[in-house]
C-alpha cells in the first residue's frame, strides 16, 4: 500500500493539495482515503463535501475521513477507569462520566494515528493521503509511536511480567489490591498498536510531500522540515510550490511576488532543497469542488522513492574506526549535538531530537569524533578493546 503524508509549511494550502492528489489518484482507479484532524473541516471544504467521524465517500474510488478526537478520547479514558477500579475505589477517587469528557491537547493526533492504523490494517484502500499539520508539529507526530514505545519499555519493562505469579502474595503482604497484572496487559497492548503505527511511517511505501509557498518564508520552512524528515529517515517524494502567480504580469505589485517566487523556485533547484519541485498554479481563489482540485493539475502519486538509509562504513584497517553516516540535508553544525548514552545516541539537530539505538557493531565501541560534510554527519567510532573480539 502507498502512504503519502502531507506537511510544509503552516496555511501554505496544504489540505488543498492534500485533496486534489487523492482526487487525481482515485479518478485513475485507485482506492484512496484521505485523512485529515483539523477541527474545522477544511478537508470538507476543498472537497464540497462535509467529512466526520464516518468515511465519507466523495467521489468514486474517493473517501474521505476526519476521526472525532472527542469520542475516542472518552472511550479510552472510560475503559482506563474501569480497568483501575479498584485502585481508584481505595484512593476514594470520583468517576468521570464521559458526557463531562473533552479532549485534551494532542488528541486530534492521537485519533490521525489511530485512523491511519485502521486505515492500513482495513485493506480496503491502495492509497492513503494525509492531511499532516504544519512540519514541526507533523514531525513530533510521526516521532510519537517510536518514543512512546521507549518509554513504555522503560517505565514497564516486559521482563517484570516473570514475577506475575508473586503479585497476589504481594498484594495480601500491603493489603491492597495490586494494579500491576492490568497494568501490564494495557502496556502491552499500547504496544502493539503503537508498532502497527510505527510500521506504516517505516514502510517502504510510505514518503513524505512537503508544501510551501515559493518565497523566503517557505524556503525556511523547507528547510527546517528537511532537517527533521531527515532525523526520522524519512524519504520526501516532492516538494510542491504552491500557489504559483502566472508569468508576463504587468501590475507592478504583482510583478514583486513573481519575481520573488521565480527567485525561490530556481534556488530550491538549483540548491536541491527537495527534488524534484513542482509548481501548482494559482486559481485566483481558493479551490472548491472537485472540477477546482482537478484544475490545479497536481503531480500524480508515482512511485516512492527508496528509503532513506544510515550506513556504517568500515575504516578499520586505514584509520582504526567505523564511521556511522546520517544524512542530514540543510542542518547547521553550530545547531548538531550528540549524547552517548549507554546503547542509544541522542541526536540533536536544531529544535528536533532523536534517540536511536547503536548498530550492533557500535555498541561495543567509544565514540572519537564527529563531522557535518556535505549534508552527512559522520561520526567516528573506536573499538573498545574490552568489548571487541581479538584476533592473533
Amino acid at each position: 500500500m502507498r502512504t503519502i503524508l502531507i506537511t510544509g509549511q503552516g496555511g501554505s494550502g496544504r489540505t488543498t493539495v492534500a485533496a486534489a492528489t487523492a482526487l487525481d489518484a482515485a479518478r485513475a482507479g485507485t482506492r484512496t482515503l484521505v485523512l485529515s484532524a483539523d477541527r474545522t473541516d477544511g478537508l470538507g471544504a476543498a472537497l464540497a463535501t462535509a467529512t466526520g467521524p464516518e468515511p465519507v465517500r466523495v467521489a468514486p474510488h474517493l473517501t474521505a475521513w476526519r476521526p472525532d478526537a472527542a469520542a475516542g478520547f472518552r472511550e479510552d479514558l472510560v475503559a482506563f477507569q474501569e480497568r483501575a477500579a479498584s485502585v481508584l475505589d481505595l484512593l476514594g477517587a470520583g468517576r468521570l462520566d464521559a458526557e463531562e469528557l473533552t479532549p485534551l491537547p494532542g488528541a486530534e493526533e492521537l485519533a490521525l494515528l489511530r485512523a491511519l492504523r485502521d486505515a492500513a490494517l482495513s485493506e480496503a484502500y491502495d492509497l492513503l493521503v494525509v492531511d499532516l499539520p504544519p512540519a514541526p508539529q507533523a514531525l513530533a507526530l510521526l516521532g510519537l509511536p517510536e518514543e512512546l514505545r521507549r518509554y513504555l519499555r522503560r517505565l514497564l519493562p516486559p521482563e517484570r511480567q516473570a514475577a506475575r505469579a508473586l503479585r497476589p502474595v504481594l498484594g495480601r503482604l500491603a493489603g491492597v489490591p495490586m494494579p500491576a497484572e492490568w497494568l501490564y496487559e494495557t502496556a502491552a497492548r499500547w504496544d502493539v498498536e503503537l508498532a502497527a503505527v510505527a510500521a506504516i511511517v517505516e514502510d517502504p511505501g510510505t514518503s513524505v510531500r512537503l508544501v510551501a509557498e515559493p518565497g523566503p518564508a517557505g524556503a525556511d520552512h523547507i528547510r527546517l522540515a528537511r532537517v527533521g524528515l531527515a532525523l526520522r529517515a524519512l524519504p520526501v517524494d516532492l516538494l510542491i510550490a504552491n500557489r504559483v502567480l502566472p508569468q508576463g504580469t504587468h501590475d507592478t505589485w504583482l510583478a514583486g511576488l513573481v519575481a520573488q517566487q521565480r527567485k525561490a523556485l530556481e534556488e530550491w533547484q538549483e540548491q536541491g532543497e527537495a527534488r524534484p519541485v513542482r509548481g501548482v498554479g494559482h486559481l485566483g481563489r481558493d479551490p472548491r469542488g472537485l472540477d477546482d482540485l482537478a484544475a490545479l493539475g497536481v503531480p500524480g502519486t508515482g512511485d516512492a522513492p527508496a528509503r532513506v538509509v544510515w550506513p556504517v562504513t568500515d575504516n578499520l584497517a586505514d584509520e582504526g574506526v567505523l564511521v556511522w553516516h546520517i544524512p542530514l540535508p540543510g542542518a547547521i553544525r553550530d545547531e548538531l549535538d550528540l549524547i552517548r548514552r549507554g546503547d542509544e545516541l541522542v541526536v540533536t539537530a536544531g529544535q528536533f531530537r532523536r534517540i536511536v539505538p547503536l548498530p550492533s557493531a557500535l555498541r561495543r565501541c567509544t565514540v572519537d569524533g564527529a563531522a557535518l560534510r556535505e549534508g552527512s554527519l559522520r561520526i567516528r567510532f573506536a573499538p573498545d578493546p574490552q568489548l571487541w573480539p581479538r584476533t592473533r
